[in-house]
């Protein structure tokens, strides 16, 4: 096995734990974690699509920038561009309540609604993902 494939398995790993943590999150009302989680599952996938394909280091957070990194290697990540953004709006504000106008705090401002949209964005990503590395 291969150095890039054992370290993509390892993000892929990670990433799949965190998506089961943000189904746990939104299933105890945690909603703004669930967000944020959905997030780390995201990049964490991605950033394993990347390492498979020979990166060596992957510094950035944004959803979108690493889709448009794997869009190109692999053109089918293009789609995600709306997921994307998705999850990038909730990396910050699902976590400080300085992310959020006004004087709610994260845990007031996410709801189901917010965590369901989270969590699918990040299994279409993830699924994606899956096609490419089997662990």
């Amino acid at each position: 096995m291969g150095d890039n494939f054992k370290e993509a398995s390892r993000w892929l790993k990670q990433a799949e734990r965190d998506l089961k943590s943000a189904m746990n999150s939104s299933s105890a009302h945690n909603f703004e974690w669930a967000c944020f989680q959905s997030q780390q599952s995201a990049e964490k996938a991605l950033k394993a699509f990347l390492y498979l394909n020979g990166y060596r280091a992957v510094l950035t957070h944004s959803i979108l920038e690493l889709i448009r990194k794997a869009g190109e290697v692999e053109e089918g990540f293009a789609k995600f561009n709306r997921e994307a953004k998705v999850l990038d709006s909730v990396y910050i504000s699902s976590r400080y309540p300085s992310g959020i106008a006004g004087e709610t705090a994260p845990f007031e401002y996410y709801d189901e609604e917010d965590a369901t949209e989270c969590i699918n964005c990040a299994e279409l990503i993830l699924q994606k993902v899956r096609e490419f590395i089997k662990i």
